[in-house]
């Protein structure tokens, strides 16, 4: 009963165990990038930009590392001499995964690669994303992308700096306590032609960790044709508005300006109140009234010691031995407090505690009373303003041809990945699913303990939780069954002196039929005989036994009746 109920239960336990295995399979964390999978999706939705780095023989070829140098400072300042590489971020997430990164701290930096095909804003949305991870924190400097502006054809990526025009720059930057997301477009005034900046309005959450936390952080920008925007760090969108709105300065001027050569005139009044200049101090207002008085009710203590000086002079310090009156004066004993006032209310001259002066009222000045000239704030005429003009449309920047980056920074080891630029938010999603989300996967996977992984291993698969329970059942049951059911079974509790079955006879006359048995083994008397000779002799002794039992009842009944008789005792 007990070997095949065991069975049943560890093979209703292997399969469930094969259920979880197979369930595990799906969850597993994934090692390597699928590449297929990235290559489909680039063939379907064919982007203007895409780049992982895992072939690193872009750089140099499609990455165009910069020789160009400031203008305007120090030569030894002026050169883009920042190194840059592709190699693997120092905490691998995944099997040949690489990045863009520079290892080299307190340098300039640029590098750029052009697009595979130009953005034009149209009626199409524009959507880049990119990977960031500040490897060892971030004490100064950036981590933004650069897209520039200008012609294909004429374009120079190995003398990018920071004066190449560009159309958008976006990306995190810190130095000391303040971080941001920049978000930085160039618009053009359809006026004259000129660009300006346009930078947008700071944003109402803090990002500090993302600088320290030592993980890969993924930044989007969408822009629609409507002119609304978007920022997601991590699929969260943390800013959002209107490129019409949200920028300073603003992309549209005002209609109407101050004109300059509007003047104040000399006698406009702006003052909203003025003092009364009817009003006249009164008789007794005393403008010299001290604001305080000695307490004239104040009574001096009787324990006040007016003869007792406050300190005296030490009367235990002796002159030093070298003291020189010529040279150092007369000496004298330096001053300690007078123990004598140690008790009294006090010691010395006494004066009275000073109070408030009931009778002072400071410098008079008449009250306020309305200005009856009073015209109002002043403010110079509007005018029609001559740079007047409104651009309902500012989503339509100038084409974008390259991306780059162009930087400084006192921290080392900044890398970027997985940059992305499309007009497609599904590709986007997409693409950060095959690569930011089975990193990040990963990296919180190997941080975390196996009690975490395993709930939220179990957490994907709910039904998980209903089979543990099926298992625990079974594990109790097992064990219940093992400790006390088959205990039961072998066990009987008896009522009866009577010998059963199963008894050994436990008295000496069984040991000594033991030793019978034993001795007439070991002797040349055969078994049979051997055995049969205990048995008569254990039936004589059974049979005595019961004769000894019968003497001892008809005894005990004739002493009964010997008492019942008159027997004294």
């Amino acid at each position: 009963m007990w070997d095949y109920s065991m069975k049943k239960w560890l093979i209703v336990i292997c399969l469930c165990w094969v259920a979880v295995i197979k369930a595990d399979d799906n969850f597993k964390k994934t090692n390597r990038l699928d590449t297929d999978a990235l290559n489909k999706i680039i063939a379907d939705k064919n982007p203007h930009f895409v780049e992982d780095f895992n072939n690193k023989k872009v750089l140099n070829k499609k990455w165009i590392v910069s020789t160009a140098k400031k203008e305007g400072i120090e030569a030894d300042l002026a050169a883009y001499d920042g190194d840059w590489l592709i190699d693997a971020p120092m905490k691998y997430a995944l099997l040949d995964d690489f990045g863009l990164l520079f290892k080299q701290r307190a340098k300039h930096r640029a590098i750029s690669a052009l697009l595979k095909k130009d953005f034009v804003f149209e009626d199409t949305p524009f959507v880049l994303q990119y990977e960031v991870h500040f490897q060892e924190g971030q004490e100064c400097g950036g981590g933004y992308i650069k897209l520039v502006s200008g012609d294909r054809s004429t374009i120079k990526l190995h003398e990018f700096h920071d004066k190449t025009p560009y159309t958008i720059m976006f990306g995190p930057d810190k130095c000391g306590s303040t971080s941001k997301v920049h978000f930085i477009f160039r618009h053009k005034n359809p006026l004259n032609g000129s660009f300006e900046e346009k930078h947008m309005k700071p944003m109402a959450n803090r990002i500090d960790e993302i600088f320290s936390d030592g993980k890969p952080h993924l930044f989007g920008l969408v822009l629609l044709p409507d002119n609304s925007y978007k920022i997601l760090i991590d699929h969260k969108v943390v800013n959002e508005g209107s490129l019409l709105n949200d920028f300073t300065p603003p992309v549209n001027p005002p209609a109407e300006i101050d004109d300059p050569t509007d003047i104040k005139p000399e006698n406009w009044d702006d003052r909203e109140m003025i003092p009364d200049p009817l009003a006249t101090k009164p008789v007794d207002w005393d403008e010299d009234a001290p604001a305080t008085i000695q307490d004239p009710l104040a009574i001096k203590p009787d324990s006040w010691l007016d003869h007792e000086p406050l300190y005296i002079s030490d009367p235990s310090a002796e002159k030093p031995h070298d003291w020189d009156a010529e040279m150092d004066g007369e000496w004298e004993a330096p001053l300690v407090p007078n123990p004598a006032c140690e008790d009294a209310a006090g010691c010395g001259e006494w004066t009275p505690p000073s109070i408030s002066n009931p009778a002072y009222k400071g410098k008079w000045t008449p009250p306020l009373i309305p200005n009856p000239d009073y015209k109002g704030k002043w403010t110079p005429r509007k005018i029609p303003n001559a740079d007047y003009f409104e651009d309902k449309t500012p989503f339509k920047m100038a084409k974008i041809v390259a991306v780059g980056f162009e930087l400084w920074s006192m921290s080392p080891s900044i890398l970027f990945d997985n940059i992305l630029l499309t007009d497609s938010e599904e590709f986007a999603r997409m693409w950060a699913q095959i690569t930011y989300d089975v990193k990040i996967q990963n990296i919180e996977q190997s941080a975390d303990t196996f009690i975490n992984q395993f709930i939220a291993f179990t957490n994907r698969y709910p039904w998980l939780w209903a089979m543990y329970t099926v298992l625990l059942l079974i594990l109790v049951t097992l064990i219940v069954y093992c400790c006390f059911w088959n205990v039961k079974d072998n066990y009987e509790h008896k009522k009866t002196d009577a010998i059963l079955p199963d008894d050994s006879v436990q008295s000496d006359d069984s040991a000594q039929s033991e030793d019978l048995i034993q001795s007439g083994t070991s002797s040349d008397q055969p078994a049979e005989e051997t055995k049969s000779s205990v048995k008569t002799d254990i039936a004589e002794v059974v049979s005595s036994e019961s004769d000894v039992e019968a003497d001892a009842t008809e005894t005990q009944g004739e002493n009964e009746k010997t008492i019942e008789g008159g027997v004294d005792i």
